[in-house]
């Protein structure tokens, strides 16, 4: 057998059933030398409760046939009704045609006999490997639930599903916190608690990717109403009770999509519904043709065509608005955002499509658009702008390469120009960051933290990132008059910032009531509608010679 073989075998566990004790420890000392786990068994009962126990692990298995308490055919035959694609190898002393067809009619894969040569024993298992092989391909390892490519070819033997989908919302944000390693212990705990909720009686559990799992329903006729609620029970459940690792509670959150249909297309449809349920900020939904899914998805057709067509014909313009001293109500400086000026003239916000020019890989041009334009704005008035910058900007080389060169040509406009890092960004190398403001800084630019207490927030990156100020998120701002606890934060944060030096800045504040609330607290920046809505350069240079 070549050695490329024998390296492969230490891969594999196998069960080993055998009732005579020397030819099992024999037998055994071999197994040990060539593959990577044993589990062994006296007898057929034992045998099928250790498959039963260990199925997720064990990849081949070799018995004796005539065995006391269930023989080996007994054993493989159940064994093979619950994974009829496990290969089993049959070791016996008698040469018996109706022993070989009943192991034949059973799907028994070898048939060797006693005594058994050990050369040829490995050379069977190794032919066993095309299935060890095709577990990877349809095995995920952390969790060892069937993976993606199991789910597709299931979905394709089966003529409509009933499934959910179901992600956990940030979770890279838990890898960010807690480290992959943990990460991995959550997805093991998170998968255990799916299969406790969805139990394997009647439910096929799959891992289909990073932070997503699917649900399916073994009987089609399963009762939709009872599924979704299932399904409410299992979010509400985790969402209630952290997962504990090493003693810390980490909260999960998840959304859940749900279809049945068709074959294939139940996947396809939660995949739909569930990225149109996150849109929604709805945490459940069940797909249905009346939510006009599919235009949405020839909505994100025609945006990628929009902003192809914007980017090539300068149809993306920067909006300024006046953010002002919360004490005097003066403006002192603006924040540029970005704007799709439409065929009629009309400046669509980038709700519309600044998510879709990411998944479409079209981003990074907006950061060249804006710093351009906002360059342009503080050359045409002398005011002071700030500059949104993601994360996926400053780790893209490129796009830091052309910003300080851009930068380094303008340097009389750089005093007058600041940079808000998206805080909601996943930052995931403090590093880079850390060089990207050392750099600009040196160019005379500041540097602030936009949407701070958004989602997980954590004070840990301000303390980690040397910046100017921080810009606290609307979601807490709208909130802050009538809701206690949201002023409590907003409160916390002011109070922490200004402990280690830094400005403060409310975004959202939109009545006269927010406005108050805000003053109150000291915050010594205001932004929102209350003051102002984004305008144009033209329009700003308009007001000034009025």
């Amino acid at each position: 057998m070549p050695d490329n073989n024998l390296a492969l075998l230490k891969n594999i566990t196998v069960l080993y059933a055998e009732d005579e004790e020397i030819l099992r420890d024999v037998t055994l000392n071999v197994l040990k030398s060539f593959t990577k786990k044993q589990y062994v068994a006296e007898d057929g009962v034992q045998g099928l409760e250790l498959f039963k126990k260990y199925h997720n692990k064990i990849d081949l298995i070799i018995t004796d046939v005539n065995m006391p308490n269930m023989n080996g055919l007994e054993m493989a035959k159940a064994i093979k009704a619950i994974n009829p694609n496990i290969p089993i190898i049959v070791a016996t002393a008698f040469s018996n045609t109706e022993y070989l067809l009943e192991a034949i009619n059973l799907g028994i894969d070898k048939y060797v006999l006693k005594p058994l040569d050990i050369k040829k024993l490995l050379d069977i298992m190794s032919q066993s490997l095309l299935y060890h092989e095709l577990k990877d391909l349809y095995t995920d390892h952390l969790t060892g639930l069937p993976n993606r490519n199991k789910l597709r070819k299931d979905l394709k033997e089966t003529p409509e599903d009933l499934m959910a989908l179901i992600n956990i919302d940030k979770f890279s944000t838990i890898n960010d916190l807690y480290g992959e390693a943990n990460g991995d212990r959550v997805l093991s705990q998170f998968a255990n608690r799916i299969k406790e909720t969805f139990t394997d009686d009647r439910y096929t559990v799959y891992r289909v990717g990073s932070d997503k799992f699917a649900v399916v329903a073994k009987d089609i006729n399963t009762d939709t109403t009872l599924f979704v609620a299932l399904c409410h029970d299992f979010a509400t459940n985790i969402e209630a009770n952290s997962i504990i690792i090493d003693g810390n509670e980490i909260d999960i959150n998840v959304t859940i999509g749900i279809a049945k249909s068709k074959g294939e297309d139940a996947y396809t449809h939660t995949q739909r519904v569930i990225g149109y349920a996150r849109r929604k900020f709805v945490p459940i939904m069940f797909y249905d043709e009346s939510l006009n899914i599919k235009e949405s998805f020839e909505e994100n057709i025609k945006w990628v065509k929009k902003i192809k067509q914007g980017i090539q014909q300068d149809l993306f313009k920067a909006y300024f608005q006046p953010i002002v001293n919360t004490k005097t109500k003066e403006i002192y400086k603006y924040e540029a955002l970005i704007r799709y000026i439409d065929t009629d003239g009309k400046a669509v916000a980038p709700f519309f499509f600044l998510d879709i020019a990411k998944r479409a890989k079209l981003y990074h041009h907006f950061i060249k658009i804006m710093l351009k334009e906002t360059l342009n704005f503080i050359k045409q008035t002398n005011k002071k702008v700030a500059l949104n910058i993601s994360f996926d900007d400053i780790a893209d080389e490129n796009s830091v390469n052309h910003i300080l060169a851009v930068l380094k040509n303008n340097i009389d406009l750089t005093s007058n120009l600041e940079f808000e890092i998206l805080e909601s960004e996943k930052i995931t190398d403090f590093d880079t960051v850390s060089n990207f403001i050392q750099s600009i800084k040196k160019l005379g630019c500041k540097i602030g933290i936009d949407d701070f207490g958004e989602g997980y927030s954590n004070f840990n990156i301000l303390v980690k990132l040397n910046v100017d100020y921080v810009k606290i998120d609307g979601s807490l701002i709208k909130e802050i008059h009538t809701d206690a606890n949201t002023a409590t934060i907003v409160d916390t944060i002011v109070t922490f910032s200004k402990k280690i030096g830094f400005m403060t800045i409310a975004e959202f504040v939109s009545n006269e009531n927010i406005y108050n609330k805000v003053n109150s607290l000291n915050i010594d920046y205001c932004q929102g509608y209350y003051f102002d809505y984004p305008k144009s350069l033209e329009e700003i240079l308009g007001s000034y010679t009025k």
